[in-house]
């Protein structure tokens, strides 16, 4: 061993590596008397390149040409471990095609420095693996050649590039640089982006003409490369030439050039096509290509013009069921497996057709394989590149399946938070959630509730039975345990995939499933805040074990349904309360008066919407008068109900002071005004009296009201329309209108009769209709019936109103002649005797007898008082409605008013012996002068005895005993 290490070590520095290798392998085959040995470098591609070897023939070695780094042969695996390996060959199963000799294989890396640039290999003969004294041996052989590679003289330059056949050549047409297009008549000149690069030119520097190719030509080279062009041209030969050209850092670079003319009928040349590529790379570098070709995982085919095979690596050998020799010169198209592929020839021949490359999948039925074929088109024939895409194609499917997946949950996340964002109520909520969560889930139920203390409240559901969601509303928390509680206190999701795993986690409510009719459920936790409120139950009617995914985006979903539905509770509250609110303002219940008979309806705006300042009254006044009143404060909110509220009590403190319409909406105006420039309201004010069957009406910006008369006919009263309160300037106008016994008097708001879909005027043509149609048939008998109908015609249940409406339905009623009696009086003391005279005889007459003392008690105090204190005409007036009415007129405007008397007083006690007399009394202003009035009760008044003792007929003639 130290003979042959010594004369190694003679070796002059400086040996070429060839040398070198070939030293190395003889003397470590001559040492372990080994049958032969290899030497590997690494070369393009990741791959080990046969340099050198030693006592073995072509035919063991040509398989080791290439070397997969990466593989399981003795020279990868003593790169990949890093020291020397023992192969045994029973080990060894891809040596080659032959059978190899020997008993195994002994490889060592060999380095450069800390990397490792290769192997080196012996093959072993009888005497099997090498000992430990062979391993020193061989190591120092690699140390020596590491030694004498760092000291070999650099290469004297790249020789220049040979192709190496037919097969090789077609292979590298398919590792082109780039292609060029000259059109032969004009000049122009087309490069592609690889052209541009290989050719040393910018885009924005190239012209598109045949200048921009000889600048770029060596001067020496460019009239012989001309010449060659020619002489293609005349012989329709192939051009081929190999030039220099300047790169763009200014040096120059061989490349060359390959291409064909085209002709046209006559045979003049139109265009050349062809393409080019570097030709600087050394023999070495295009061998290790070709093998790469060769070796290669893609299938990879090189034709001639006919479509006949000139080159074939491995890949398309197998493919194609015949070896290179056998593939050589055939017609591509007469082979077995290229008839079997369908749509493989027809593809090929119309990429070829257009001259262009293309590229397309064929599918193999009978393996379910599926194949990406490539043809690019070259000069004198084409190459076919095609490469096995089932598992590329399954796992691009599966992305795109995840990413529409993926796309599609954005979207129903997007078109939720968009639903949600428009929920107003909580039942909004829960109506957003059924429509945009279940269908993508295959979900069939929903169920939402939170908790208030140690119950759980129903807040909306779909797909479960009534009854057993009025089972599980309010029910406390379970001790035994409950899911939805168990959600809620631990704020994290729990997923049952069927009703046995229900029971079992449950056994004390093992009977829900069966109740609820479902299969598998996730209760999701409602948290907002921080703080979690309540449970979104998603069910199934199958069972359903959710992925990962699944289970992500419903939590997800959740998230935003409880952000969503806490805004909705907050806003149900403060709803309820606004509209408790504006209930507790409107009259709770319509006075049963004699001068009319009345129903209403207040219909609030439709779900979403704010409570409005609708509201509508009837007020009785005295005389048997009646004030009928509808109004609408502009806006909505809890504001514009308060405003409702203040007005509606403002009215009933006019109407009591007995104004007459246009002076009642004057001062509400004034009120409206006050109330700042945003305030403003509509009112309509209608004051019927019986005794004359007259009723004025004024309004302020408010639609007209409707009076349907006995026969049935319909009339809008339409008096000039003044603005509304709050840009008003009074006066108000006024309208008198007769009534005819039993009409009805029909009120309204805007939002009954107009909406986005319908104008006023049509609305008040259909209102119209209706109340035609119920007199009709009679429905207008009944006022309840006929607010609902109209209610449901004007106001369809499934057209949500934007608006809230009023309606106020009046049947007016007259006092009969013979229920009234007037007289005058004259203006001295004796009128007082003489009305308690005529007030004698009518009450007989009405059969009133009981009350004949106490009213005419009654009417000596007015009249009397009539008489000392005001001025004439003086008349009297009886009403026998429901209650007895007394009037007494005079012409002046001066108001009684009740004062506290003194003891030592003489006077001053006849207005409080009035008030103590009647049910209640008062005094209004008339055209003329003013009007004094007391009611008392039929059934009679709770008479004290001291009254009782006073004889009306004592004070004939002395007014002043009772002041």
């Amino acid at each position: 061993m130290n003979a042959r290490l010594a004369l190694l070590g003679t070796v002059t520095p400086g040996a070429t590596e060839s040398e070198v290798f070939r030293l190395a392998l003889g003397h470590a085959v001559g040492e372990l008397g080994a049958l032969g040995g290899t030497m590997h470098l690494r070369g393009p591609m990741s791959a080990l390149r046969l340099v050198s070897s030693a006592g073995l023939p072509a035919a063991l070695t040509r398989s080791w040409e290439i070397v997969d780094q990466e593989g399981p042969l003795a020279p990868a695996r003593a790169l990949q471990q890093g020291k020397g390996v023992w192969v045994p060959l029973s080990e060894d199963a891809q040596q080659g095609a032959a059978p190899w000799p020997g008993t195994g294989l002994a490889a060592l890396p060999v380095f450069s420095g800390r990397r490792s640039i290769g192997a080196l290999t012996v093959l072993a003969g009888e005497r099997g693996e090498p000992t430990p004294e062979h391993w020193g041996f061989l190591r120092d052989v690699v140390a020596w050649t590491e030694d004498r590679m760092a000291q070999a003289p650099p290469p004297s330059g790249p020789p220049q590039a040979e192709l190496g056949g037919e097969r090789l050549r077609q292979a590298l047409k398919e590792v082109q640089v780039g292609s060029w297009d000259w059109d032969i008549r004009n000049g122009d000149l087309i490069w592609d982006e690889a052209a541009l690069a290989l050719y040393g030119t910018r885009p924005a520097d190239f012209t598109g003409r045949i200048d921009n190719w000889m600048r770029i030509v060596h001067p020496d080279d460019l009239a012989p490369t001309l010449a060659a062009a020619q002489q293609a041209i005349l012989d329709h030969s192939v051009y081929e030439a190999e030039y220099r050209v300047r790169r763009l850092d200014g040096t120059w670079g061989w490349t060359q050039a390959r291409g064909r003319a085209t002709y046209d009928e006559q045979g003049e040349p139109l265009r050349m096509i062809g393409v080019g590529w570097e030709s600087n790379e050394s023999r070495t570098a295009r061998d290790a290509l070709g093998r790469a070709l060769r070796h290669m995982s893609d299938g990879f085919l090189a034709v001639d013009d006919e479509w006949r095979i000139t080159f074939a690596n491995l890949e398309a050998e197998r493919f194609l069921g015949f070896s290179e020799e056998e593939l050589f010169g055939r017609l591509l198209w007469d082979l077995p497996a290229t008839r079997q592929v369908p749509g493989l020839k027809e593809g090929c021949l119309q990429a070829a057709a257009e001259e262009r490359s293309a590229g397309f999948d064929v599918y193999i039925a009978e393996c379910r394989r599926r194949l990406h074929v490539r043809l690019v088109p070259g000069p004198d024939g084409r190459t076919l590149y095609f490469q096995d895409v089932t598992e590329k194609r399954r796992l691009a499917q599966e992305r795109q399946a995840a990413e529409r997946a993926a796309a599609e949950r954005a979207v129903r996340i997007a078109e939720l938070t968009t639903e949600l964002a428009k929920a107003t109520t909580s039942r909004d909520v829960v109506d957003a959630v059924a429509r945009r969560v279940l269908p993508p889930f295959a979900a069939s139920g929903l169920m939402v509730q939170v908790s208030e203390g140690d119950r759980l409240h129903h807040v909306g559901a779909v797909g479960y039975p009534r009854d057993f969601v009025a089972l599980l509303d309010s029910r406390r928390r379970s001790t035994t345990g409950d899911p939805a509680w168990d959600t809620i206190a631990s704020g994290l999701p729990l997923f049952i995939s069927s009703a046995r795993e229900y029971a079992t986690r449950y056994p004390e409510l093992a009977d829900f499933p069966t109740r609820g009719d479902k299969k598998s459920w996730a209760f999701l936790p409602l948290t907002a805040s921080g703080h979690t409120f309540g449970v979104c139950v998603v069910s199934f009617d199958r069972h359903r074990l959710l992925d990962d995914e699944e289970r992500a985006l419903l939590t997800t979903i959740t998230a935003l349904v409880a952000q969503s539905l806490e805004r909705a509770r907050l806003y149900d509250a403060e709803h309820t309360r606004s509209r408790e609110l504006q209930r507790s303002l409107l009259p709770q219940a319509l006075p049963d008066l004699p001068a009319c008979t009345a129903s209403a309806r207040y219909l609030p705006a439709g779900q979403g919407a704010d409570v409005g300042g609708d509201w509508y009254d009837i007020i009785p006044l005295s005389g048997g008068q009646v004030a009928l009143v509808v109004g609408d404060v502009m806006g909505h909110g809890l504001p514009e109900a308060a405003t409702m509220g203040r007005l509606r009590t403002a009215v009933h403190t006019l109407a009591d002071l007995e104004l007459p319409p246009d002076e009642i909406l004057g001062h509400l105006n004034d009120i409206v005004g006050g109330m700042g420039e945003a305030s403003y309201a509509t009112c309509l004010y209608a004051l019927y009296d019986p005794t004359t069957r007259v009723c004025s009406i004024a309004r302020a910006g408010h639609p007209p009201p409707a009076l349907v008369r006995p026969d049935g006919t319909v009339h809008f009263p339409e008096p000039d329309a003044d603005p509304p309160l709050g840009a008003a300037k009074p006066p108000f106008e006024t309208t008198e209108l007769e009534v005819p016994e039993g009409s009805l008097l029909v009120l309204y708001t805007d939002g009954l009769v107009e909406s986005a879909r319908r104008e006023i005027d049509e609305g008040m043509a259909e209102l119209a209709r209706l109340l035609g149609a119920a007199h009709a048939d009679g429905t207008a008998v009944d006022l309840e019936r006929l607010c609902d109908r109209l209610t449901a015609g004007l106001l369809p249940a499934d057209q949500p109103a934007a608006d809230d409406a009023a309606l106020l339905v009046a049947r007016l009623h007259a006092l009969p002649a013979d229920r009234m009696a007037a007289w005058s009086l004259p203006e001295d003391p004796k009128a007082a005797s003489q009305a308690r005279g005529h007030v004698r005889e009518q009450l007989a007459a009405w059969d009133l007898d009981d009350l004949s003392a106490t009213t005419e008690l009654l009417v000596s105090e007015l009249v009397g008082n009539v008489v000392r204190h005001a001025r004439g005409p003086v008349r009297l007036r009886l009403l026998h409605t429901t209650e007895l009415i007394c009037e007494v007129y005079d012409g002046s405007q001066t108001m009684p008013r009740i004062r506290h008397a003194a003891e030592t007083d003489e006077g001053g006690r006849g207005l409080q012996l009035i008030s103590a007399l009647s049910t209640r009394w008062g005094a209004r202003y008339t055209p003329t002068g003013k009007c004094i009035w007391t009611e008392q009760s039929l059934r009679g008044p709770a008479e004290s005895a001291d009254v009782l003792l006073l004889n009306p007929a004592d004070f004939d003639e002395d007014w002043d005993a009772l002041l």
